[in-house]
């Protein structure tokens, strides 16, 4: 009877149990939170680079904010992610810089537009991105009037050099991002939250019943202010549980599971 007792005393209560089980659930919802918002900010940082190389300017100022993501554990359902992705003002921009470019304007001129245009914006980000092309343009521009080319002029380089004129003309740019950049930026933001739903919610033990779910939503969709019938959009992004257990037991190929993740604007 004294050793049952004695057992019985070292048994932690279910209780307790229940509490250690429920702080490392929400551990590991909270370490899913920073894996969401590195994904999101990863494809930030892709479309930034691509609008970067292509046009030659910094962008690190077309970003106004960081990701924020907060996770709960709903009983009977599975796990669920509210997900704030930061706005990345790159219609404008690319409008402008579009324009400019049919208008056929001059370095000086084009500028001068763009100036008129970010001023009528009204956004200081776009301000602070223009300055910044303003520091990076000048010096280039300072230099081909401190060195006009001549018109039919040969390359001082061996005898094959070439005049300006026989150059080959530049390829037009073709990125899809100059189309819609706003949807190119969406797209590369989902792939982001699909691969990471993917690769690193293993932890959060979702049944074959469950879902996992994140619903991502710019900061700029609907402002503090803005009436209760915006329009703003929400994408739901969401997995069974069943299908990543299968994904993750090596049952199905990634591309199916990528398929199978649903994607839908509420």
């Amino acid at each position: 009877m004294a050793i049952a007792a004695s057992l019985s005393a070292q048994a932690p209560p279910s209780s307790a149990r229940a509490e250690a089980d429920a702080r490392q659930s929400r551990y590991q919802v909270g370490q899913m939170e920073r894996v969401i918002e590195g994904a999101v900010e990863h494809g930030v940082t892709v479309i930034r680079d691509r609008f970067q190389q292509l046009m030659q300017m910094p962008a690190d100022q077309l970003v106004t904010d960081n990701a924020h993501a907060r996770g709960f554990r709903l009983e009977g359902y599975g796990v669920f992610f509210d997900v704030t992705v930061p706005t990345f003002e790159l219609s404008s921009l690319v409008w402008s810089l579009r324009t400019l470019d049919q208008n056929d304007l001059g370095l000086q001129r084009a500028v001068t537009a763009l100036e008129e245009h970010v001023k009528q914006q009204g956004d200081a980000s776009l301000e602070q991105a223009l300055k910044r092309l303003e520091l990076q343009v000048g010096p280039v521009a300072l230099s081909r009037v401190a060195a006009p080319a001549v018109a039919g002029a040969r390359s001082a380089v061996g005898s094959a050099a070439t005049t300006t004129a026989d150059a080959a003309p530049q390829a037009p740019l073709s990125d899809p991002i100059l189309a819609d950049p706003n949807e190119a930026y969406r797209a590369e933001v989902i792939q982001a939250i699909k691969d990471a739903m993917l690769d690193h919610s293993s932890s959060l033990a979702i049944g074959a019943g469950e879902w996992l779910t994140i619903a991502a939503r710019g900061n700029d969709d609907r402002p503090r202010l803005a009436p209760a019938d915006s329009d703003a959009r929400t994408r739901i992004i969401r997995l069974r549980g069943s299908d990543l257990a299968a994904f993750l037991a090596r049952q199905i190929t990634r591309e199916d599971a990528l398929q199978r993740i649903e994607v839908r604007l509420f």
